[in-house]
């Protein structure tokens, strides 16, 4: 009986994507197809069709490829999600180290390389839940509250560098001008913050998951939105280990034979906006929480690195994070002093 198998990579950009096939026919490959499309409805269209013209599979026989852009690759997501497609969204750093020493670069051999990076680690990579509208408004809500903190903050710092001026006239301009703008971002961040809220009210699967998420003392409920959309409301049941790796508050070691004998420290590799928002919990928690404050002040006065321990605050953080997700029960505090 024939068996065929297909795998798909697809190189995407803002205006269009490049999808490359590598059809398996009784374990004999085909010779690798590429072709261009418009990024948009239409040219989805256009893609179902070139998908049905070479006798693609909607089944587990089929599996697609695509680096994470942002926002580009929804269409396509979406398109998998509605035709019961099996995606992975791969990590672009780790998609280049697999591919060792290369040469070239274009959207056609980029696509090309997925193709074959997708027929390769096809028994290890896991495919992404159906796309839920639900998370892509949280996503941009987050990002949007995101790129106004950062704005608010670096506003304030200016504020506070301008102070120095010895011209009372032009200083007094500013602190006025700037101070609109200060509560205006202040403003819009509010509304932000007020239309998460409401989709988490209303949302019961994230509800259930956010309620155990701020029931750990030092977690705020941002944090604990960044989290669910970080991991898509934990559709993968994540690990601790992974969660903290992945947050690059994960020391690891670093040393080779007799010559390099360094201290464990933290990969760079993070997403350094879920590092921040952590290392603000770890620092309210070893200020208002018994069991952390009593934890730093003993590391300290054992000669300690604050920052250490302040990393090894965010790694218990989020280890229970996990750990209340995964057993779907609230956090208990049983820290006697």
């Amino acid at each position: 009986m024939e068996t065929s198998k297909f795998y798909l990579g697809i190189d995407v950009s803002k205006l269009w994507f490049d999808a490359s096939l590598l059809t398996v026919v009784n374990h004999q490959k085909q010779p690798l197809i590429t072709q261009r499309f418009d990024n948009t409805t239409a040219g989805m269209k256009a893609f179902k069709l070139w998908l049905k013209n070479n006798a693609v599979c909607y089944d587990d026989n089929t599996l697609v490829v695509i680096e994470n852009t942002g926002v580009y690759h929804r269409l396509i997501w979406s398109f998998c999600s509605k035709h019961n497609l099996n995606l992975h969204i791969g990590n672009a750093a780790r998609i280049k180290w697999s591919l060792g020493i290369t040469r070239g670069k274009s959207d056609v051999i980029d696509s090309q390389r997925l193709c074959m990076y997708c027929y390769k680690q096809a028994d290890e990579l896991q495919t992404m839940p159906p796309l839920n509208p639900i998370f892509i408004q949280l996503k941009d809500l987050m990002t949007s509250r995101t790129r106004l903190v950062a704005q608010l903050q670096s506003t304030k710092n200016y504020v506070k560098e301008i102070k120095s001026t010895n011209d009372i006239y032009l200083l007094n301009i500013l602190e006025k001008s700037h101070k609109a703008a200060i509560d205006g971002i202040k403003k819009s961040i509010e509304q932000i913050e007020q239309a998460i809220r409401k989709i988490v009210q209303e949302d019961e699967k994230i509800k259930a998951n956010y309620d155990l998420i701020t029931s750990i003392p030092g977690i705020g409920e941002m944090t604990a939105v960044y989290i669910i959309c970080c991991t898509n409301n934990f559709a993968s049941k994540i690990s601790g280990k992974q969660l903290a790796s992945y947050a690059g508050v994960v020391p690891f070691e670093h040393s080779s034979g007799t010559s390099i004998k360094g201290k464990n420290r933290v990969h760079k590799m993070a997403n350094k906006e879920l590092k921040r928002m952590l290392h603000m919990c770890a620092l309210t928690s070893i200020k208002y929480i018994p069991e952390f404050k009593d934890y730093f002040n003993r590391k300290k006065a054992e000669g300690k690195n604050g920052m250490l321990v302040l990393n090894a605050i965010r790694n218990k953080l989020v280890l229970r994070i996990a750990a209340v997700v995964n057993n779907q029960t609230p956090y208990v505090n049983n820290y006697k002093k």
